[in-house]
């Protein structure tokens, strides 16, 4: 979907599953063509936490060991939901009542 807009999703970071340990199996890609195997089961906790950017998806990590930049300067923008599966689908942790859903406005646009 993000190349559909011109954008690339960065590889070099990925959800994860949540359990006894914070960062645990599965890994969970959010770029096209990954190699991730597995199946969610009910019961299986799990975040989701992409990266988009406007240009390419390559990134490095500032010497503070937690800051990532893209590497041709390009702004980017990244978000994170940790989700419980069930046995209808999904549970969205992290939802917040009356968060405001974000829209896309071009008269808001600063370019």
């Amino acid at each position: 979907v993000a190349s559909t807009q011109g954008c690339s999703v960065v590889k070099t970071y990925c959800g994860h599953g949540i359990g006894e340990l914070f960062h645990t199996n599965p890994n969970v890609p959010h770029y096209a063509k990954n190699k991730a195997k597995g199946m969610v089961k009910p019961g299986h906790i799990f975040t989701i936490e992409p990266m988009i950017n406007l240009g390419s998806w390559q990134c490095e990590t500032w010497p503070d060991d937690w800051s990532a930049v893209t590497l041709d300067g390009s702004r980017s923008a990244q978000f994170e939901h940790t989700m419980l599966v069930t046995d209808t689908g999904i549970e969205l942790l992290t939802a917040r009542e009356n968060e405001p859903v974000m829209e896309w406005k071009e008269e808001l646009l600063q370019r």
